[in-house]
């Protein structure tokens, strides 16, 4: 019977700012069981609120102790799934996402977001987090509902490229922002290494497309996960699924590439998913695709395409 796992966010359960295929794994699970983890915000001791916060014990003790590396995501992991192997993939169905502090913070950085050169009277800020009426408050008094995703969802990059920093997402997820990947919402890997070896993290508690100033509502996460397996598939760039929707995703330096590849990955998915052929579904896409820039922030950029299900065909 399929199991549910809890991985505290202690500092032996998290990673700071990097990947890396040969980190020791913290926990090994079957083929679609369940793991429920806790994750911090993103960010070093200069993004922590004034007095007046709470702060919980555990995110200051990680802070104190852990070993920062390329990037600033605290991420939890590895976990290692039983029988992945490389060239298989991950699915993560995403069950669950929860706020689990009651303050985030959302900064303007030296040298990075969107319009770096335009914007540089650097400032954080730290909105509170009503948990009851589900908003975050910003200084000024707007009030924004709260739509809770992981930053971070990820396997490992492939052993041969080393410790990889966390910021720029790549062909293994990571640090994707794409504010689609919540609960209710299914995620699909490519798997590098034995074990798949899952890290999820950068909780953010509600973001625009974009992410256009570096940060979204960056806080802490508890999220639950399932971990299945799947031997029938051979996807090599992430994609994603709801109830409602087929998601592909680009990522790319060129904003351009990355649109081209969201685009390219959709054509193939409804290609595999029905009998229409590649013109039938470009010209589905053309009708029906919904283009999104997932985020310009990241190093590679992100752009993806929404796609009702109610419009494929049925064989």
């Amino acid at each position: 019977m399929p199991r549910t796992h809890e991985i505290p966010a202690t500092p032996e359960n998290m990673v700071w700012g990097y990947f890396d295929a040969t980190h020791k794994p913290v926990l090994e699970v079957e083929s679609g069981d369940t793991v429920l983890l806790h994750s911090f915000p993103a960010g070093g001791p200069e993004a922590l609120p004034p007095e007046g916060y709470v702060v919980p014990e555990a995110y200051a003790k990680a802070l104190a102790s852990m070993a920062q590396g390329a990037g600033p995501h605290f991420v939890t992991g590895p976990v290692f799934v039983k029988g992945a192997m490389p060239g298989d993939v991950l699915q993560v169905d995403i069950l669950d996402a929860k706020i689990n502090q009651d303050w985030g913070f959302v900064a303007i950085l030296p040298l990075l977001g969107t319009l770096p050169d335009e914007f540089t009277d650097y400032e954080t800020i730290h909105p509170r987090v009503d948990h009851e009426r589900n908003v975050c408050t910003m200084p000024w008094g707007t009030e924004i509902p709260l739509d809770p995703f992981f930053g971070i969802i990820a396997t490992a990059p492939p052993a041969a490229w080393g410790r990889v920093g966390s910021p720029v997402p790549r062909s293994f997820g990571g640090n994707m922002d794409n504010k689609e990947l919540k609960a209710g919402t299914t995620l699909y890997l490519p798997v590098y290494n034995e074990g798949a070896l899952f890290y999820a993290g950068d909780g953010h508690g509600v973001q625009g497309d974009g992410e256009v100033c570096i940060t979204a509502l960056e806080t802490g996460l508890s999220g639950s996960f399932r971990l299945t397996v799947r031997k029938d598939l051979s996807y090599v760039w992430p994609f994603a699924e709801s109830k409602t929707h087929l998601i592909s995703i680009g990522l790319d330096e060129d904003l351009d590439d990355a649109m081209k590849q969201a685009v390219r990955e959709m054509v193939q998915h409804i290609c595999d998913r029905t009998s229409l052929n590649r013109n039938q579904a470009y010209m589905l896409c053309s009708l029906a695709g919904n283009l999104r820039i997932t985020q310009t922030v990241d190093g590679n950029k992100g752009v993806h395409m929404m796609l009702d299900k109610s419009l494929l065909p049925l064989d």
